[in-house]
């Protein structure tokens, strides 16, 4: 695997016994859809995987709390996930919907009918006073999902967008307005009284690896960094820190990274990437599109690791997953 590398690594935790390799902790920060893919990888050659997931995009729809994030990390992990849209549930019917909107409700958040339990389910235990970080435990227990996921905080964190005619939420943005609209700035509102999840923090400290994922770094990890607290660990964890580009040729292969880098006065490459990141990683991975941007990565004081990005089926997700842990290693 062609790789640029540099001493930064040098004192961080060797997630391999000496001689003998071994599975390390891996603690994975995720967004959606590139963030789950990366995730499923990482939980085919890992047995001790943790994922903290933003929380930042969840919101009441239809009298219902939806966490989209964790959703689609967890039923990616399950299997269950349609791989067509990369969220939801594969084969899922609307009728629940189709009902809805012949009753005069305005369905456009589109949400399946077996997706639907999940979201009634999280809704009337949060009702009964459960924590979010513990609902998400029972419903991935209930799935099969060995992994352990996070949610950010138990806390209320909304993300919103300022657009050029005023503040949006995230979902309005994200899906009512298919994210046409030129971002002007992201405010994350209740983030200065959020505390991390349980398990969050030690997820960092402890692990041997801790990696971020190709997910948007203003809407998808900028909410989990700003966590009160998870900033901090990040950079002062001695786990080999390791972050895989959104950016691929100067483009977001999904959704409006590349549009926020521009629009925030950002460059759009993974070297715009890595600044966003700078202190917090000791590697960046990138495609092979954009090798000849290594040189501009170093210089920010970290590694550079070149090789296939765009992710195809489960094989190539545990590819990628591998070549992280040879990087660490």
């Amino acid at each position: 695997m062609p790789a640029v590398r540099s001493r930064a690594l040098a004192h961080r935790r060797a997630p391999y016994a000496a001689g003998v390799r071994t599975s390390p902790t891996v603690t994975l920060l995720s967004g959606g859809g590139g963030g789950a893919k990366l995730a499923q990888g990482l939980a085919r050659v890992v047995d001790d995987l943790t994922v903290v997931v933003n929380t930042g995009d969840d919101a009441v729809l239809y009298g219902l709390s939806v966490s989209p994030d964790l959703d689609t990390v967890m039923y990616t992990l399950a299997g269950l996930v349609d791989p067509r849209a990369g969220w939801g549930i594969d084969g899922d019917t609307h009728a629940t919907l189709e009902a809805m909107a012949r009753l005069g409700e305005d369905t456009w958040f589109s949400l399946g009918d077996r997706d639907l339990a999940t979201h009634i389910l999280r809704t009337a235990r949060l009702h009964a006073g459960a924590p979010l970080s513990e609902v998400t435990a029972q419903l991935c227990a209930a799935l099969g999902v060995r992994a352990r996921l996070l949610p950010m905080t138990d806390d209320r964190v909304a993300t919103q967008v300022d657009v050029a005619d005023g503040r949006l939420g995230f979902q309005e943005y994200f899906v009512g307005r298919r994210h046409r609209d030129e971002v002007l700035g992201v405010v994350l509102d209740g983030i200065e009284l959020a505390r991390p999840a349980p398990g969050v923090l030690a997820a960092l400290t402890e692990a041997d690896m801790v990696v971020i994922g190709p997910s948007n770094p203003f809407v998808s990890i900028g909410p989990i960094l700003a966590v009160p607290g998870v900033r901090e660990a990040l950079a002062g964890t001695q786990a080999h820190r390791a972050a895989v580009s959104p950016i691929v040729g100067g483009q977001a292969l999904k959704g409006p990274a590349a549009a926020m880098l521009a629009a925030l006065g950002h460059e759009v490459s993974a070297v715009g990437v890595a600044r966003l990141y700078a202190g917090l990683l000791d590697v960046l991975v990138i495609d092979e599109q954009d090798r000849l941007l290594a040189p501009a990565v170093e210089a920010l004081g970290m590694s550079v690791v070149v090789t296939q990005t765009v992710l195809g089926g489960p094989e190539d997700r545990e590819r990628l997953a591998r070549e992280l842990l040879d990087a660490a290693s």
